[in-house]
């Protein structure tokens, strides 16, 4: 190894040079010293709001030929100041991951492949099991009290749904008559 490789490494360059805390030119490599942020080559910048909890942090969302490119912080928003939770940091992932599903999946009782189903015919089958779970577990009254509720539903909210989303999901199992209705919706 000589003298000048020696020099380029940077504990040596921050050991040697003006950059004591290793922020700056000490941090940098040739190759850094190339790269730009994901965030120049955006076509627009589009508000949003992360989908992970209820704290509501505000995000930018980079976008480039219509795909995201980054999500960042927004330093507008006086909830988080430009800063995300790990879930927030991650959220890109959402919609850019290849292994996210975008159909719908179903494998039938004793099946051991999945198979496609159009959303049509998905929607129709979960609503025939809500009515049909709802009429055979439906109470009107227990211990001579009148309920007017079904135990045959329950509902756990995930923590991708967001506050709004959770709160019309409130809404529709409490009409239907369920009880036992969570989310997960926080940090």
């Amino acid at each position: 190894m000589g003298l000048v490789e020696f020099l380029g490494w940077p504990l040596v360059r921050q050991v040697t040079g003006r950059d004591r805390l290793g922020r700056g030119h000490a941090a940098m490599s040739r190759r850094s010293e190339t790269l730009e942020p994901r965030t120049v080559q955006a076509d627009r910048v589009v508000d949003s709001v992360c989908p992970f909890c209820a704290v509501g942090c505000a995000q930018k969302v980079f976008v480039k030929d219509g795909e995201v490119t980054q999500i960042e912080g927004s330093p507008a928003s006086p909830i988080s100041r430009g800063r995300l939770c790990p879930k927030g940091s991650a959220s890109k992932q959402l919609v850019t991951s290849p292994t996210r599903v975008t159909k719908v999946r179903y494998r039938r009782p004793f099946a051991t492949e999945w198979e496609d189903l159009d959303l049509d015919t998905a929607v129709d089958m979960i609503a025939d099991r809500v009515i049909k779970t709802r009429k055979e577990f439906w109470e009107w009254e227990a211990d001579s009290r009148r309920t007017r509720r079904t135990l045959g539903i329950a509902s756990l909210g995930g923590a991708t749904l967001d506050n709004e989303e959770n709160y019309l999901m409130k809404k529709l199992y409490t009409a239907m008559g369920a009880i036992q209705i969570e989310n997960q919706a926080r940090i």
